[in-house]
């Protein structure tokens, strides 16, 4: 009968083929997240695609959450310069034909991140972890240097301030948090495993010996 057919599995026994599988799907289940039973367990479920490791999904999470707050800073940034008069319409127009690619481009590349692109990642790491936080911190910490203290700050500043800095630490703190969350030993694990299936993918296609991955 099909159900009891058995098969040799390169042991001096033989098993049942349906416990075989049955003792397969048992490792997977059991296999601790990266590991390649996990991988592969996920693999398995997304119909051939792996699917992203929770780090990566709290990466692209917390890139969404810079990125609105990004555009809200602008909002208040732009409402400010029509409320006080200090920037032009050509200033402001310059402003956001500047901002929004850049919004738009970092939620493109975060996107390409969460699908295991490797040089998504640098990218967010270098662009926005790097340059982007620098950007955001440089002003304040040039004040603290020149002997303004947090405490007049607060003093003068306005709701529209308080909001604009609430912003920016929420902002700051996720750009932070999602370039650790991308390079966990679970994240590392899932861009290995991407770079492997594309490797397996181009051997497939172009034939062994002949395929290279860029």
């Amino acid at each position: 009968m099909p159900d009891r057919e058995y098969r040799d599995v390169g042991t001096p026994f033989l098993i049942p083929r349906r416990e075989s599988r049955t003792a397969m799907s048992r490792v997977a289940q059991h296999a601790p997240s990266g590991h390649p039973a996990s991988l592969a367990r996920t693999r398995s479920r997304q119909s051939g695609s792996l699917a992203p490791c929770a780090p990566v999904r709290g990466a692209f999470a917390l890139w969404v959450t810079a990125v609105a707050a990004g555009v809200f800073e602008t909002v208040l940034a732009v409402a400010r310069m029509v409320g006080d008069g200090s920037g032009s319409g050509g200033e402001i127009a310059i402003g956001l034909a500047i901002r929004l690619p850049v919004f738009a481009a970092a939620l493109l590349i975060a996107l390409r991140m969460r699908s295991g692109r490797a040089w998504a990642r640098i990218t967010l790491t270098l662009a926005l972890g790097v340059a982007g936080t620098a950007s955001m911190v440089v002003q304040p910490i040039r004040a603290l240097v020149q002997g303004r203290s947090l405490g007049a700050a607060f003093e003068e500043a306005g709701a529209m301030d308080i909001a604009f800095g609430a912003s920016r630490a929420l902002h700051v703190a996720a750009v932070l948090t999602a370039v650790v969350l991308m390079f966990l030993p679970t994240a590392n694990a899932y861009f290995r495993a991407h770079r492997a299936d594309r490797a397996s993918a181009a051997t497939r296609e172009t034939g062994p010996g002949r395929s290279h991955v860029g």
